[in-house]
């Protein structure tokens, strides 16, 4: 007995009873909550909330109500979740910032453009608005049907008449499971009229739409779209990209200044954290030549004011801003709605197909709501006649009757009516007896004979329905019409390219060793004489210190070969601008590089040639040399520069011209020179072949080219440096040991070898981050077995990381007298060992 009263256990899959769990409750997030209808353009939370305020007479006509209530209105009888999350969804309905044609008339604070939230809804008020009546205009007409509430109590619309395509119009964003869409407003009219264009030519194209109806998308907030490419692509594929910008004017002021002027702001931007972010670049010097920042934005409209300094290029400064702020944003198009229930990523033709079959269904269902009434109506009438036409008889067979049960028997009896029109006769007042009432009654019926044989012609004709549709959207279009408020611009003639804009001039680019990049002008640097102590070039951690110094130009590209053999590629203005003592912004911030890997050469190109090679060398020694044209196409993710072998590494590449001589120097103090055509052109994943046969315990450490009258700079970790004129080099063949070169003490070892002129300066950069600019021709010149000068003082556990070579600029400040005697002064350490 005690097993019978036991709970039955059933056995499950619990991978599998999660899936079907989880699968239930994303169906419901998708369907009950997150995306909208493409019939009506609402999700149910928006439908919910004016359904309530409908049936509350909160109409565009009536007073204001509280918000308060519509929120308990709206949970306590359909929208069983969190008031917060309808007070929002109200509030948005009530922005003209968020929506192109508001929904909810609100009284009150609702929020602004600069991100402030709306006032407690205890102190906010609202009501529909008259185009939110629109979307209910004949919902009371069995046009759409109704379910039951969370709770069976009530019953609510699943969907609404809408009576003007409000999912294109308004457009929508939400978040489901696994999907997401997010669709932009557009102008009514130019909506209403490509749904007139579909029905009257249901085979047009989406070109033949944009060209002649719908142009793009038309935002809240205006601004300007750029290109129409990313509105064809949305529009046909249902997924795209549309490029927004800030509606601006240059103004010049009388005193020489320019002034930008920034009057309508992208979709959806924050006009706050805008402001924030410009003053943020500026104070950083990302952004150089804007003096002042003003909100001037009031009732009449927004302005945002950018001061400039006289010699800024306002052109140059309003492209700097469309590039690193929300003054120029991208809107992802994802037209994803629920078509039967089901998402469903739509074309525009799609969207409009679908409300023009939702109008179809509803112009039909009312039609037949009407035919229904006048139907029901004419019956009565007729009964009505009958009673008149017999009118002694039927006054005389009521007298007599004793109840009206009896009354109403004997007129379906005697005179063959139904039981509906003996009630009406039974109830009809005395006053209906007179000859004008009398011939009232004809007068209707012969009225509603007429329009039941028109509404059903209406649904025994599809294209009367059609003509129905047609009739009622251009009333819509009439009334609610306005002005497109979103401009479309071509992104040729009208707006210059970004490189143009950016002012050709010399930088300095430094990467330190955790991957740090960031571009200076070259005349932050002094020259400054040998033994000099230099200034601080970069603010860096403990264990960080500047590895890669290039000497460019801001419209050059470039290259960025990583220790991993694979090449990136960045334009010179790409590298953002930082002081001179800031650290810059990590390379995975420009470069796609990957965990493992970082940058091992850095190399400037103007242009790519065919008569150019890259000329490549690892630290064991492998070299090997492609055309410089196979990196011209370099994709985001990079490319494969060199096919590596196990353990080796990429440590210098240099441009050539297949004529130079190559010279490689090892940090034991060996090096070899040898022509660089002993070298084959190969491929991009070619490995190489041997340059230098090293010793034990020695491996590569520079790759340089080699000309006719250059010298060779040695420079080691402890600040020692000296040049060797090219002849005592002398010329071999590849795959040799080398020459000893380079005189060493304990504990040094060379960090770089340059091939120098005398017109030419060079670069120290210590680890922890100190540089010094020295002219060539003032380092001693030595033989090969000498240890060479001293460079640059350094404290103790400090050590030269890496030296890079860089032209003479007559622009470059001098270092004061002071200065100079300092660095002039002798010492034991300065004279040649």
């Amino acid at each position: 007995m005690a097993d019978e009263h036991r709970p039955s256990v059933q056995e499950i899959n619990l991978g599998q009873e999660m899936r079907t769990s989880f699968l239930d409750y994303a169906m419901s997030v998708i369907v009950s909550r997150a995306l909208p209808d493409v019939r009506d353009g609402m999700k149910p939370v928006h439908r919910r909330i004016l359904y309530a305020m409908n049936d509350l007479g909160m109409h565009s006509d009536k007073a204001y109500k509280k918000s308060a209530r519509i929120v308990g209105e709206v949970i306590g009888k359909y929208h069983p979740h969190g008031d917060s999350a309808v007070y929002e969804a109200m509030v948005r309905m009530a922005q003209d910032f968020s929506y192109r044609y508001m929904l909810v008339d609100g009284h009150g604070n609702f929020g602004s453009v600069d991100g402030d939230s709306a006032a407690a809804m205890r102190y906010t008020e609202a009501r529909m608005s008259k185009i939110s009546m629109e979307l209910l205009r004949d919902i009371n007409k069995d046009t759409v049907d109704y379910t039951d509430n969370y709770d069976g109590a009530e019953r609510e619309p699943v969907v609404f008449p809408a009576r003007f395509p409000n999912l294109l119009i308004n457009g929508g964003v939400g978040i489901a499971v696994g999907m997401a869409t997010n669709i932009p407003p557009h102008n009514i009219g130019e909506t209403i009229d490509a749904v007139l264009a579909v029905i009257k030519d249901p085979e047009i194209t989406i070109s033949e739409l944009m060209e002649n109806h719908i142009y793009g998308p038309d935002f809240p907030t205006a601004g300007e779209i750029i290109g129409r490419s990313g509105i064809r692509k949305a529009f046909e594929t249902g997924k795209g990209s549309v490029t927004i910008r800030a509606k601006t004017h240059i103004d010049e002021q009388s005193n020489g200044k320019s002034t930008i002027i920034a009057t309508e702001l992208p979709y959806q931007v924050n006009k706050a954290k805008l402001i924030e972010k410009i003053a943020e670049l500026v104070r950083d010097k990302r952004i150089d030549g804007i003096t002042d920042l003003r909100d001037e934005s009031d009732r009449n409209g927004l302005r945002v004011v950018i001061e400039l300094r006289r010699d800024a290029n306002p052109n140059i400064v309003l492209n700097n801003l469309y590039k690193y702020t929300a003054l120029q944003t991208t809107f992802g198009v994802n037209m994803l709605a629920l078509v039967d229930g089901a998402p469903q990523v739509l074309t525009i033709k799609q969207c409009l197909e679908h409300y023009l079959d939702h109008q179809k269904e509803i112009v039909k269902r009312r039609t037949a709501f009407e035919l229904r009434k006048a139907e029901a109506r004419a019956h009565i009438l007729e009964g009505l006649r009958v009673a008149l036409d017999h009118l002694d008889e039927v006054i005389s067979l009521i007298r007599e009757s004793k109840t009206t049960d009896v009354a109403r028997d004997g007129l379906m009896e005697n005179y063959d009516l139904s039981e509906k029109q003996a009630q009406a006769i039974l109830d009809m007042r005395l006053q209906r007896l007179t000859g004008l009432e009398r011939e009232k009654i004809v007068n209707e019926y012969n009225d509603l004979l007429k329009q039941i044989d028109e509404l059903r012609a209406i649904l025994a004709d599809d294209e009367k329905v059609l003509e129905i549709i047609r009739e009622e959207l251009t009333e819509i279009k009439e009334k609610y019409n306005d002005d497109r408020r979103t401009e479309i611009v071509s992104g040729g003639a009208d707006f210059i390219d970004d490189e143009d804009l950016i002012p050709e001039e010399n930088v300095v680019i430094t990467l330190t060793h955790q991957g740090y990049v960031k571009r200076l002008p070259a005349s932050t640097y002094r020259t400054q004489k040998r033994g000099g102590r230099g200034i601080q070039g970069m603010e860096t951690n403990e264990d960080d210190f500047v590895e890669h110094l290039v000497s460019t130009s801001t419209h050059d590209t470039i290259l960025f070969f990583t220790n991993k053999g694979k090449v990136y590629r960045a334009k010179g203005y790409e590298v953002p601008e930082f002081s001179r003592t800031a650290k810059g912004i990590p390379i995975i911030n420009l470069l796609q590089v990957e965990k493992d890997e970082w940058i091992n050469a850095v190399i400037s190109v103007a242009e790519y040639s065919e008569d150019y090679f890259l000329f490549f060398t690892t630290r064991y020694g492998l070299s090997k040399r492609t055309k410089l044209s196979q990196f011209a196409n370099i994709r985001k993710g990079g490319l494969i520069a060199v096919g590596l072998r196990d353990e080796d590494e990429l440590i210098s590449v240099r441009m050539t011209d297949a004529t130079k001589d190559i010279m490689m120097g090892t940090k034991n103090g060996y090096l070899i020179r040898f022509p660089e055509d002993q070298v084959r052109s190969m491929g991009r994943n070619a490995a190489g072949v041997r340059g230098i046969s090293l010793r034990d315990d020695d491996e590569v450490v520079s790759m340089e080219i080699l000309d006719k009258g250059v010298e060779v700079l040695h420079v080691t970790n402890k600040g020692i440096g000296k040049r060797t004129p090219e002849e005592q080099y002398r010329i071999t063949n590849r795959g040799g040991k080398g020459i000893f070169t380079c005189k060493l003490a304990d504990d040094n070892e060379v960090v770089a070898v340059k091939a120098v002129t005398d017109d030419e300066e060079i670069m120290l950069i210590t680890v922890a981050g100190v540089l010094i600019r020295i002219p060539v021709e003032g380092i001693s010149q030595t033989g090969r077995n000498a240890q060479g000068v001293r460079l640059i003082r350094l404290n103790d556990n400090e050590e030269v990381a890496t030296v890079a070579k860089v032209d003479k600029d007559e622009e470059l400040d001098e270092l004061n007298t002071d200065e100079n005697e300092d660095s002039e002064t002798s010492s034991e350490e300065d004279q040649e060992t």
